[in-house]
């Protein structure tokens, strides 16, 4: 990891400042799309993905050629509080089979020809504790931040995925913060803990929430103090794929709290993000909804590794491929009109 980083004003900054989506292409994507073999709008939300993609990009012939799936892995000082049925050592060994292609999300990527690479964010020092301490300074939330930002370049179409023993605990937190409620309606089973571990999730998440309640006015008071390093990694990675004009696809619910963090602060920064996936892990449907995106998918899936996004990546290029390898009416020879 780099220890270099932003001011959380400097990331303020960015957010102020983000390139639009380009309404000349998405506008020369629909005119062609009316003019290939089938009838105006029966490839429904496909046609709407490749427009996406093309305002995103500010291409009328937009990519998809250098796909990419970045998985971030932290470690949580909160599993001290028994919210895992598996010890913090599991984030090591599944980012060793990741290396070993021995993970769902390797074969997923082999089967869709999609890119994966892995990011370690510092393992064998977890984040502090969240029910006593803020999970990380400012300096530490920022140069995070900033790593993810420089960990995705290269790519035309890039799907987020993670990897942490205890991160669906502090993403429980970080929407608890954020969206206020029950606890309870926030937290899931993660990797399939008891009815007893379910409770010490919950009064986890309750107990940082009593400890940090004075400062979760700003979103970047939540990621710090109530995140972890794969989510505010990610934060940077969202943040960085707008100013490079690269779209991005979100997984589950742990994802999803990076993009939370950032449609706080700016509703429109994740115009340049779809859902990959409604997750079955906790309320991923309702973090949607406020999100106002809608998942491509609801396969049941709550593994994270960034599988249903990597899945949907699939949609997306084949969206693509539809339009860019279609023939018109023209070039077919085929008559458009009676």
């Amino acid at each position: 990891m780099s220890n270099s980083g932003l001011p959380f004003d400097d990331i303020r900054a960015l957010l102020a400042h983000l390139p639009p989506l380009d309404e000349e292409a998405a506008a020369a994507i629909r005119a062609r799309d009316a003019e290939l073999t089938k009838p105006p709008g029966s490839l429904g939300r496909l046609e709407a993905l490749t427009v996406w993609l093309g305002s995103v990009q500010a291409k009328a012939l937009p990519t998809a050629s250098r796909p990419l799936v970045a998985v971030f892995a932290g470690n949580h000082g909160v599993t001290a509080q028994g919210v895992s049925p598996y010890p913090a050592s599991v984030t090591a060994a599944m980012v060793a089979n990741f290396a070993a292609n021995g993970a769902a999300i390797n074969q997923i990527c082999a089967q869709l020809g999609l890119g994966l690479k892995v990011f370690e964010l510092a393992l064998e020092i977890p984040t502090a504790d969240i029910t006593a301490e803020p999970a990380m300074d400012e300096a530490g939330c920022a140069a995070t931040i900033a790593f993810g930002m420089e960990a995705i370049h290269g790519t035309d179409l890039l799907a987020l995925g993670e990897m942490g023993i205890g991160n669906t605990t502090v993403a429980a937190a970080v929407y608890a913060a954020l969206y206020g409620g029950e606890v309870a309606q926030w937290v899931g089973r993660g990797t399939g803990v008891d009815e007893a571990g379910y409770a010490r999730k919950v009064a986890a998440v309750g107990a940082a929430l009593a400890l940090h309640r004075d400062h979760l006015g700003d979103p970047l008071e939540v990621l710090r103090r109530l995140g972890g390093r794969e989510v505010a990694a990610m934060v940077g990675a969202i943040l960085a794929a707008r100013i490079e004009r690269i779209p991005v696809i979100l997984d589950g619910y742990v994802v999803c709290a990076a993009a939370a963090v950032l449609h706080a602060l700016d509703p429109a920064a994740l115009d340049h993000c779809v859902a990959g996936h409604r997750s079955a892990e906790g309320a991923h449907g309702e973090v949607l909804r406020r999100l106002g995106k809608e998942p491509l998918l609801d396969l049941g899936l709550r593994l994270g590794e960034g599988t249903g996004a990597a899945l949907a990546a699939g949609i997306v290029r084949t969206a693509l491929a539809c339009h860019t390898g279609m023939a018109t009416f023209a070039e077919a020879g085929v008559a458009d009109k009676a």
